[in-house]
């Protein structure tokens, strides 16, 4: 609830309302939104160039530019050699990491691109002389190879394009039989984009993972001459691919991932170990090289990789070594190493304060030359750049960096900070801190979002909450990274959520920084379900956001629909069976039997696909004017239309804006919203009143 005393200092201007004053944000939404992204990153055979991949959202056509380029390490700019295609996304809204391969000559790069409507192997001259597609199959191309000689390229394919779109039409005529993979709760007919179009979905394997019609088709493999464009069918082929992750002789865990030398039988493995009691997965992770069909291993022993949260791992080219990536699981801050397999040495080649990788993703690794590491670097407040890394000492120079206006932005007006805390349990949480902007001596208002918070920071996890646009605006903002482990009590891991976010709420406060009557909290997926749990188990939240449905009896009907996959996976994750069979934990986790508790305003701006599953809360809410909820027509977990990205991110400021600091947009478009907002203020004036 916001303090009488400043909401009578705002009352100078209009009483109950203050209307933006300040001059246009020195970072608005749509500058975080239209950052240029990096993914596919891959050095050419001989060291001296990398290809990759940029995407831009563009809010006026509503896609994302994708363009590819080649650069010499030596060279001061990258050279354009080809348009990307559509921005491919995963079914839960992620953006697909591109990849390219280079020929053996280094005179080209192939990748799959979706142009056209079409999903193809091309071919882009590294001079960028010109681009083709070398397929032309009638269905969309899933993966591919180049023979080792080069003169060859091996692809495989589903049913075509044609096929998919018969049946969805086919079932559209005929009527659609509702069985356990058919998604209840979203549309049924083209009702989500996979692939660059509106397509008709199935549930895949993993949990709310979805499919294409027909996509459980076997892979048809294909060769096609490069020369002279013969084609041949390839069956019973199977591709070369990464080794399968193994387990090393004598070792009691999990194999992570494995990596094969380019040139030999060497293996460079991961494997998780430790006491997994109380976790989803083990705490450490054992590197090791394996030789031979026997699997023997020589493990890494220095303190520098002995029980350290090795993320990725490749090989030098060249070399006997191996490089590998760790990612400090509290701060997500990554750094490069250098592993002699021969001597057992060590080498830290380089620290970072957030991402040093291959792509958006933790996981993805830098592309690697004999001598150096090309790394797409990325931190709390410095937006991706593509840098080259020297292997021997660790120097780093800038190769392309085409959001040097954004970070000085940043940089000049709400530079972040890591901030360190510990709960009164003991345990140690970090964050990215903003300050608010133009706050004075007073104590400013204060976001948080809880979950996690890699690379650079836009929105956290969804990227719904423009933390930098907050900052400008007078609202500090705090991304917190959550406790690592992540523990199998579901009770437990959204209070660890609560804890950590009421303890730097009172650090703050106590060192006058931030005012405790005005914080709002906002999340997406797990950190939706820690701001609606911190809504009803604390007073800590004078408003809040939600991206997506947390569990719910309303969820649970829906997806029963499932089975086994369904209720194997919310047993383990939340410990939760039928509401009648674990009443307590129900009643512990979903805010349906809460709703009296939840005091804060909330705003629900949440995707076709997931909202109904939550409408047995929501609805009493919406009907008490407690809540507003918008919709996005297809659009998955996280959202990825550049004007539904904006809308949200712009309408999160708004929101923030008129709970924690009584402003409103002078924007006559905007005045039917505040029009609802003050009733919603005066009806929960009217319940505070004894």
């Amino acid at each position: 609830m916001l303090s009488t005393d400043w909401r009578r200092r705002c009352a100078g201007v209009l009483v109950g309302l203050c209307v933006f004053s300040s001059p246009a944000l020195a970072v608005p939404p749509r500058a975080l939104l239209e950052v240029v992204d990096f993914s596919g990153v891959s050095v050419s055979p001989d060291g001296a160039h990398v290809a990759f991949r940029t995407e831009q959202a563009s809010v006026e056509r509503n896609v994302y530019d994708t363009v590819w380029y080649v650069q010499g390490l030596a060279e001061a700019t990258p050279r354009r050699v080809a348009d990307g295609g559509a921005l491919s996304h995963q079914t839960a809204g992620n953006p697909v990491e591109a990849h390219a391969t280079w020929s053996a000559d280094g005179r080209w790069i192939y990748y799959l691109a979706r142009i056209d409507g079409r999903t193809d192997v091309w071919r882009a001259a590294a001079n960028g002389a010109r681009a083709t597609a070398v397929t032309q199959d009638a269905a969309d191309v899933r993966a591919f190879e180049l023979s080792e000689d080069g003169l060859h390229l091996r692809y495989s394919v589903g049913v075509t394009r044609e096929a998919v779109i018969a049946v969805e039409q086919a079932e559209y005529d005929q009527g659609i039989r509702i069985e356990a993979d058919v998604p209840v709760g979203q549309g049924l007919f083209r009702s989500g984009k996979l692939e660059g179009r509106l397509a008709t979905q199935r549930f895949g394997e993993a949990w709310f993972d979805r499919r294409f019609l027909m996509d459980t088709e076997p892979d048809h493999w294909h060769e096609l001459n490069l020369a002279t464009g013969e084609r041949r069918a390839l069956p019973g082929f199977t591709p070369k691919g990464a080794p399968a992750p193994v387990l090393p002789k004598g070792v009691e865990g999990d194999p992570l991932t494995a990596v094969r030398q380019a040139h030999g039988d060497k293996v460079a493995a991961l494997t998780r170990t430790g006491d997994q009691t109380g976790r989803m997965v083990r705490p450490d992770v054992l590197l090791s090289v394996l030789s031979g069909n026997d699997r023997a291993a020589t493990h890494c022993a220095s303190p520098l990789c002995t029980k350290q949260p090795i993320t990725s791992v490749q090989w030098r080219p060249g070399h006997d070594e191996v490089v590998f990536t760790i990612t400090d699981p509290q701060t997500l801050a990554q750094s490069l190493n250098l592993w002699n397999v021969a001597t057992g040495n060590v080498l830290p080649v380089a620290k970072a304060g957030g991402l040093l990788g291959g792509g958006l993703y933790p996981s993805m690794p830098c592309g690697l030359s004999a001598d150096a590491a090309i790394c797409i670097s990325a931190e709390a407040d410095q937006p991706p750049r593509l840098e080259r890394i020297a292997l021997a000492d660790g120097s780093r120079h800038v190769l392309f960096d085409p959001n040097a206006s954004l970070a000085r932005d940043i940089a000049q007006t709400t530079p972040a900070r890591l901030l360190r805390w510990t709960d009164e349990s003991g345990f140690e949480y970090a964050g990215h801190f903003y300050a608010a902007k133009g706050s004075g001596q007073q104590p400013a208002p204060l976001f948080v979002t809880y979950y996690s918070c890699p690379g650079f920071v836009r929105g956290g996890v969804g990227n719904e909450w423009p933390m930098a646009s907050l900052a400008n605006a007078g609202i500090s903002a705090l991304c917190i990274n959550q406790r690592p482990g992540f523990a199998v009590d579901a009770v437990a891991r959204h209070q660890y959520g609560l804890e950590a976010t009421r303890r730097v709420v009172d650090l703050l406060s106590e060192a006058g920084v931030v005012d405790r009557t005005r914080v709002g909290m906002g999340g997406l997926s797990f950190g939706s379900a820690v701001t609606l749990w911190t809504a009803t188990e604390s007073d800590l939240l004078a408003a809040a956001s939600a991206a997506t449905p947390v569990v719910s009896p309303l969820y649970h009907l829906f997806a029963s629909l499932k089975g086994n996959a369904f209720s194997e996976g919310l047993q383990t994750l939340w410990q939760l069976g039928a509401p009648e069979e674990t009443p307590d934990q129900w009643r512990a986790l979903s805010p349906v039997f809460k709703l009296d508790r939840l005091q804060a305003p909330v705003l629900f701006q949440h995707s076709e696909q997931e909202y109904l599953y939550g409408l047995d809360y929501m609805i009493p809410l919406l009907r008490a004017q407690r809540a507003e909820l918008y919709v996005f027509p297809h659009e998955p977990h996280q959202k990825f239309q550049p004007r539904h990205k904006l809308a949200v991110y712009e309408r999160n400021l708004d929101w923030f804006r008129f709970w924690l600091k009584d402003e409103q947009d002078p924007a006559p478009d905007k005045a039917a919203q505040y029009a609802r907002w003050e009733e919603m203020r005066a009806k929960r004036d009217a319940r505070d009143q004894p």
